[in-house]
């Protein structure tokens, strides 16, 4: 079977990064024998400066006859004056759209090589943690009705769920907590807002119906943002509503150290998602070979995992990053405090190579 990869590149660094994880996603190919067939659209700022739009329709119908979708950073000061309809981050939301994405999953794990990076006291980090958020990404607050009054010194923005967009990505939540720890936590602000007393009532009643296996509990957002640094390895599978999880996704990425390791993959009801390093464009750094591909080849093994099910070639992406990082290889982010002998992207690039086809 060949598998169609769908590349946007996107801004800034984007195209660093992509171009790293398509040479993982190669090297795989030589190893295991299994097909990619790549084809590359634009979307985001450079878009937007080629066609006038952020998301051609061009990029939209080579998504979606792709199997999945491999993305860059998009945006960055070029383009902060242009009207909001036509920002390049409006692609992002776009795409979700049209390729049918409503879950999130951000997974934060600390790499024991990088244990004294981490922000936390030593001794949680020493505990080691490895979560998964799992986020719905179409509904709640984000995408509900808005606007201002008359006069616009008042303004407002609603919050709305049903019981099938909760459903949908809880669902996900404890497929996802079966492959790994067997234990979901649903974070919702149930003392406080309706939709949330309809997201506990949801998830609890699909978890005692169809998944009596995992292990279920709640806890409120705020209490949640405490814990994902006083105790995170208490955590297995957190699922969310949009702005909860945008919140706290963001929090647990900054307490494994650095951004430019962490991955992410936003998937619908098909096979087919669209996988993207949670960091910016960084357009400062841009063409200087300082950008860490990391966040971007995990999110390919994402993608090897999640959307071909190709479990033993994710593995050996993800042993590959893990072997580097044990070998003290260090890009300027990752660095420690007085270490000047960090390396350049493209040298972490071409030690994951060797590490794939060493193994």
């Amino acid at each position: 079977m060949i598998y169609k990869i769908a590349i946007v590149p996107g801004d800034g660094i984007g195209p660093e990064v992509t171009g790293a994880a398509s040479d993982v996603l190669k090297a795989v190919s030589e190893r295991f024998g299994c097909e990619f067939e790549f084809n590359e659209y634009l979307a985001g700022g450079c878009a937007l400066d080629k066609y006038g739009v952020p998301l051609p329709q061009e990029t939209i119908d080579g998504c979606l006859a792709s199997d999945s979708v491999l993305l860059g950073a998009v945006g960055g000061p070029k383009w902060d004056a242009v009207p909001n309809h036509m920002r390049p981050e409006k692609a992002l939301l776009g795409l979700r759209k049209e390729l049918g994405l409503f879950t999130n999953l951000r997974p934060a794990s600390i790499q024991p090589a990088l244990a004294d990076a981490c922000v936390l006291r030593p001794d949680i980090a020493a505990k080691g943690f490895d979560l998964m958020i799992v986020r719905e990404l179409t509904g709640g607050i984000y995408f509900g009705d808005r606007g201002r009054n008359e006069a616009g010194d008042a303004a407002y923005d609603t919050e709305s769920y049903s019981v099938a967009e909760i459903e949908r990505v809880a669902r996900r939540a404890f497929e996802t907590a079966r492959k790994r720890r067997g234990h979901v936590t649903s974070v919702d602000k149930a003392n406080v807002l309706e939709t949330s007393r309809l997201w506990r009532e949801s998830v609890h009643r699909l978890g005692e119906t169809e998944y009596p296996d995992v292990r279920l509990d709640d806890m409120y957002v705020d209490n949640a943002a405490m814990q994902i640094i006083r105790d995170p390895s208490f955590f297995d599978v957190i699922v969310t509503s949009n702005m909860f999880g945008d919140i706290l996704s963001d929090e647990a990425s900054q307490v494994t150290g650095s951004i430019g390791l962490l991955a992410s993959a936003s998937l619908g009801s098909s096979s087919r998602g669209m996988y993207e390093p949670i960091h910016g464009s960084a357009p400062d750094i841009a063409g200087k070979d300082i950008a860490n591909p990391i966040a971007a080849i995990l999110s390919a093994a994402m993608m090897l995992r999640y959307s071909f099910n190709l479990a033993e070639e994710a593995d050996a992406v993800e042993k590959a990053v893990a072997d580097v990082l044990a070998d003290g290889l260090r890009t300027a982010d990752i660095k420690a405090p007085g270490q000047t002998d960090f390396i350049k992207g493209s040298e972490m690039k071409k030690a994951v190579l060797e590490k794939i086809g060493r193994n």
